[in-house]
């Protein structure tokens, strides 16, 4: 004997029976497939759209008021090709005003200094700057960022290191520091590279996590002594930092361990 539930399930089946007749009858019809079609197209569409990641916005401040690399555009060219392969947007800028406002600043998640040099920020601008990092913005600086605004004492501690001087570019033996993060994870323990590498006026902070050094036994003109770091990443207040004084040369942007290592610093100043 069938349970009285059952009974009820039985007889709302055959009652839609008829209204499930006439549904493939009209699903039978062009107009009607074409109809059904583009509304299940659309669904998938929302549903795609929905699931995929916005991009992560970036500003890339290039100002100098010092020397200027000319591997600026090189660097840009390739920023906007790692862009592509990491769900980044690029703004490009050298107009140090976007910098005047933290409401304007607060939209990107980080802001990326590409070889500037010297005073580049008025006062205005660096305390909106400051505010950014203050309150949960990153900052990654490529090659130059410990020769840039070195009379602003607040960023010199935030980089943690003001440049000195340099040798002539040539290929040294860097060592990794920290074989686990994403800046060096990737890295040989030991990586023959041709470079620019600079000197610093002062140790190191010691506030900082250094992820890569430079053996001054393995070329000529390091004034650091046996501890030399050229990378750093460190934490301030809610902010993130990622330092790394590589990247001089072109030839740096067509190196796959000098872009991952840069790669994986963006990563991580972004939190990843």
């Amino acid at each position: 004997m069938l349970h009285p539930s059952t009974n009820n399930i039985m007889m709302i089946n055959i009652q839609l029976l008829p209204k499930l007749k006439s549904l493939f009858i009209y699903l039978r019809r062009p107009f009607f497939q074409r109809l059904f079609i583009g509304a299940l197209v659309t669904m998938m569409l929302c549903f795609s759209t929905s699931s995929e990641a916005k991009p992560i916005k970036i500003l890339v401040f290039s100002k100098t008021n010092g020397f200027r690399h000319k591997t600026i555009p090189i660097a840009s060219a390739a920023l906007t090709a790692l862009a592509k392969e990491n769900n980044w947007t690029l703004t490009f800028t050298e107009d140090s005003l976007l910098f005047s406002k933290y409401k304007t600043l607060k939209q990107y998640k980080a802001i990326l200094f590409l070889y500037t040099t010297g005073k580049v920020l008025g006062t205005e601008q660096e305390k909106a700057f400051r505010k950014y990092i203050e309150k949960g913005g990153a900052l990654v600086t490529i090659h130059t960022g410990a020769d840039c605004e070195q009379n602003w004492d607040w960023y010199m501690n935030l980089v943690g290191a003001k440049f000195k001087n340099h040798p002539k570019q040539q290929q040294a033996r860097f060592v990794v520091n920290d074989s686990t993060h994403l800046a060096t994870n990737l890295l040989p323990k030991e990586w023959l590279h041709f470079d620019e590498i600079y000197n610093f006026t002062m140790p190191v902070s010691a506030d900082v996590h250094v992820l890569l050094s430079v053996d001054e036994s393995s070329y000529t003109g390091g004034t650091m002594g046996a501890v030399h770091p050229i990378a750093w990443c460190r934490n301030y207040k809610k902010g993130r930092v990622f330092q790394t004084a590589l990247g001089h040369t072109d030839a740096c942007y067509s190196d796959k361990d000098f872009l991952h290592h840069l790669v994986g610093g963006i990563k991580w100043a972004l939190g990843e």
